[in-house]
C-alpha cells in the first residue's frame, strides 16, 4: 500500500523541515478508535483521570522549552505567544483535573419519591455519564491550547472520554511531541496510552468521523470544513454531537460619545487587537462601526498610524498566505471601498497588517450593488485586517448588526457616561449585540479568551454548531449525558448516586 508522508514546514521559508509521520489509512484508524473504545473502563476512575491531567501538565511544563521550540519553528508564532499559550494550556488540564475531583460536572440530583404528590413521584436519581470515543479536530492557529493538548481533549478526557485527534498539518511535529508527552503521562496514572491518540491526514478525518465507535466531535477551524464534518456527522447511521467552531467576525460598535471621549484611544486598541498573532486569532475584530464626522476621523487616523508602524509578518501557512492575499484583493476592488493603510502581501513570505473603510450605507444594503457584492466585507478574512464601516445614524449602525450572522464575540465601545448613566441606547444596543454572540465585551478587546468558569466561547451559527462552550469548566458538559435511575435499590444504583455518598459528590436533593 502507498503511504502519503507528513512533513513538518516552516512558515517562514515555506521549506520542508522533515519527515513526521505518514497520512493514516482506514486500517490505522479503525484500530485508533478500537483501542481508545477498548480505554473506557479504565478511564471511568475519576482519580486516576485527575492524576493523569495534572501529569501531563508536569510533563508539558517540564519538556516547555522543546515544545515551543518546535512549535515556533512550524508556526512562526514567536517564543513569547507560545510560552502565554503553552501557560494556558497547562493551566486548562489541571482545572479539568480539579473540576473531576470537585466533581459538581456529574449535576447530581436526587428527587425523594411522594406518594402525596398527583401524579405520585417515584424515587428519582439523576447524574452525567461519558459518551465514548471523541474525535478531536485541532486547529492551526493554537498549536497548543486548541490543539492535541487542548481545551478539547483536556474536557473529553476529564469527563472520562478517550479523545483520538486529527492532527493539524500545519503543526505535525508539535503534534507528535504534544501526544507522545500526554500518552507517558496516562501510563505513569495507571492508564492505557491509548486514552490518547492522533492520526494523520484529510482522508483519516473523514474515517475518524464516520466510524461507528466515535460517540462525539470537536473542532475548530474554517467553516468550509467545519460543515463538511458536521454534515457527515448527522448522515451516520446513528448521528453523533459535533461541537465546532467554524468562524467569526467579531463586529466592535463605537459609539458616537466614546470616539468623541477616547478617538485615539480606541484607534490604537483597535490596531492592537487586529494584529495580535498577525490577525490569525478567531476573536479578531473584522468589522468595526465608527461614526462618521470629526471624531470617528481622529479615530481612523490613529488606526492609520498603528497599523501603518507594524512589521510585516508570517502567517502559519503559505496557503493562508494566498488566501489572505486574494481575499483582500477582492474585497478592495469593490466600489465605495478604500484601504488607508494597505493590507496584503509584504513579501514572498509575510503579509502586512492594514484595513478598508466603507460607508455603512452600503452594509445595510443601501449601495449600488444590488447583487450582494458587499456580503464579502461581512465574512471573516483570516489575517491582519478589518474593515471600518463609518455610519451616519444609530440606525444605520443598527441595520449592519442586523445583517450578520453569529459570532463568537461582540465588541461595544461606550463612553464613561455611557456606563455610568441611566438605561437608554447603550442597554438597546447592547441586547442587539446579545442576539449576535457569544460573549459580549464592553470597552476592551476580545482577543484574549479567559480559562474560567463563567466563560462561554461560542454563539449562533455559523460561530458554532451547538450552544456549548469550548472554553472554560462547562466545556466539559459537551460530552456527557444525562442518566435517571427510578425506584433502583440502592445497592444496585452507580456509586455516585448512592445514598450514604461514599464519593462526597455535590448533589441537589428534593430541590435543595
Amino acid at each position: 500500500m502507498t503511504t502519503t508522508p507528513v512533513w513538518s514546514v516552516d512558515p517562514r521559508t515555506g521549506k520542508r523541515r522533515e519527515q513526521v509521520a505518514v497520512e493514516a489509512t482506514p486500517r490505522e484508524v479503525d484500530e485508533a478508535v478500537r483501542a481508545a473504545h477498548a480505554s473506557r473502563g479504565a478511564l471511568a476512575d475519576a482519580g486516576a483521570r485527575a492524576a493523569f491531567l495534572r501529569a501531563a501538565a508536569g510533563l508539558l511544563d517540564e519538556a516547555a522549552a522543546h515544545v515551543i521550540e518546535a512549535a515556533d519553528a512550524e508556526t512562526a508564532l514567536g517564543p513569547g505567544r507560545l510560552t502565554g499559550e503553552l501557560a494556558r494550556t497547562t493551566g486548562q488540564l489541571r482545572a479539568f483535573a480539579d473540576a473531576v475531583g470537585e466533581g459538581s460536572y456529574l449535576d447530581v440530583r436526587i428527587d425523594r419519591a411522594d406518594p402525596s404528590l398527583s401524579p405520585p413521584r417515584p424515587e428519582l436519581r439523576r447524574y452525567k455519564v461519558p459518551l465514548g470515543v471523541v474525535a478531536v479536530y485541532a486547529a492551526s492557529n493554537f498549536p497548543l491550547a486548541f490543539s492535541v493538548p487542548g481545551g478539547d481533549t483536556a474536557s473529553a478526557l476529564a469527563a472520562g472520554c478517550p479523545v483520538v485527534v486529527k492532527v493539524h498539518p500545519d503543526h505535525p511535529a508539535t503534534s507528535e511531541l504534544c501526544a507522545s508527552l500526554l500518552r507517558r503521562a496516562a501510563v505513569s496514572a495507571g492508564l492505557p496510552a491509548d486514552v490518547v491518540s492522533v492520526l494523520h491526514g484529510f482522508d483519516a478525518g473523514l474515517e475518524l468521523i464516520r466510524h461507528p465507535l466515535v460517540a462525539a466531535a470537536g473542532f475548530t477551524g474554517s467553516l468550509r470544513g467545519g460543515r463538511a464534518l458536521f454534515d457527515a456527522a448527522a448522515a451516520r447511521p446513528v448521528p453523533i454531537p459535533f461541537h465546532g467552531e467554524l468562524g467569526s467576525l467579531n463586529p466592535v460598535v463605537v459609539t458616537p460619545a466614546a470616539a468623541a471621549e477616547r478617538a485615539e484611544e480606541i484607534g490604537a486598541g483597535l490596531a492592537g487587537a487586529v494584529t495580535l498573532g498577525v490577525g490569525q486569532f478567531c476573536v479578531k475584530p473584522g468589522l468595526v462601526l465608527v461614526p462618521e464626522g470629526a471624531d470617528g476621523d481622529r479615530l481612523a487616523d490613529a488606526l492609520t498610524k498603528a497599523l501603518g508602524e507594524t512589521e510585516p509578518g508570517v502567517l502559519l501557512d503559505h496557503r493562508m498566505r494566498e488566501n489572505f492575499v486574494t481575499g483582500v484583493r477582492e474585497r478592495a476592488a469593490l466600489p465605495g471601498v478604500t484601504a488607508p493603510v494597505t493590507p496584503g502581501s509584504g513579501g514572498d513570505h509575510t503579509v502586512g497588517a492594514g484595513y478598508l473603510t466603507v460607508s455603512a450605507g452600503r452594509l445595510a444594503g443601501d449601495g449600488p450593488a444590488g447583487d450582494g457584492a458587499y456580503e464579502v466585507l461581512l465574512e471573516e478574512c483570516f489575517g491582519p485586517v478589518t474593515v471600518v464601516a463609518r455610519y451616519a445614524s444609530p440606525a444605520e449602525a443598527a441595520a449592519v448588526l442586523g445583517r450578520l450572522p453569529g459570532n463568537l464575540s461582540a465588541t461595544l465601545q461606550l463612553s464613561s457616561a455611557e456606563t455610568e448613566g441611566a438605561p437608554g441606547p447603550a442597554a438597546e444596543l447592547l441586547a442587539q449585540v446579545t442576539g449576535l454572540a457569544g460573549r459580549i465585551v464592553v470597552n476592551g478587546w476580545p482577543t484574549g479568551v479567559a480559562v474560567a468558569p463563567a466563560q462561554h466561547h461560542g454563539g449562533p451559527y455559523p460561530a458554532a454548531t451547538s450552544h456549548s462552550t469550548s472554553v472554560g469548566g462547562t466545556a466539559i458538559e459537551r460530552w456527557l449525558r444525562p442518566v435517571a435511575y427510578q425506584s433502583v435499590p440502592d445497592a444496585l444504583l452507580p456509586a455516585e448516586l448512592r445514598e450514604a455518598n461514599p464519593l462526597g459528590l455535590p448533589r441537589r436533593v428534593t430541590g435543595a
